[in-house]
């Protein structure tokens, strides 16, 4: 079976996060440091769709706390409208809020410092976006089965 990629798009870095390959289980990978211009960057993720056998990508979306779409929302809208020209799977987008706050938490009780969370919060981030559409997926299909 085929793999999701998950993605926490920033301005300074991408946060990967990868499942299983049965769809279960969200883990995070590297953080890619973006590079000037976008094509750089789609095209090291389009190498990671062909090296895990990707068959669809989820990508992070920061909404406002009123649901609204604001300016980094907007710019990781414009990132996946570039990354689509160069891949040719479906990719989704998944609300993000409070994703990276979420993965923080547990790292500061465990005395990380901040150099330490920074390294791995936002392949963290990817990984709780990654999750929380894993698990929706899995009800919505348990739900479809159970009528």
């Amino acid at each position: 079976m085929s793999r999701i990629l998950a993605l926490d798009v920033g301005t300074k870095t991408i946060g990967i996060a990868l499942s299983d390959e049965t769809g279960t289980i969200a883990s995070p990978q590297k953080t890619l440091m973006r590079q000037p211009g976008k094509r750089k960057d789609a095209q090291a993720l389009q190498e990671m769709v062909l090296q895990y056998d990707v068959a669809t990508i989820i990508v992070g979306l920061p909404l406002q706390s009123d649901g609204s779409v604001g300016k980094q929302a907007l710019f990781v809208q414009d990132f996946v409208a570039t990354l689509r020209n160069y891949l040719r799977i479906p990719l989704y987008f998944q609300d993000e809020s409070l994703s990276t706050w979420e993965a923080e938490q547990p790292l500061i009780e465990a005395g990380r410092t901040r150099q330490e969370r920074k390294e791995i919060l936002d392949s963290l981030a990817a990984s709780l976006i990654l999750q929380r559409w894993l698990e929706v997926q899995h009800h919505a299909s348990k739900a479809k089965s159970d009528l």
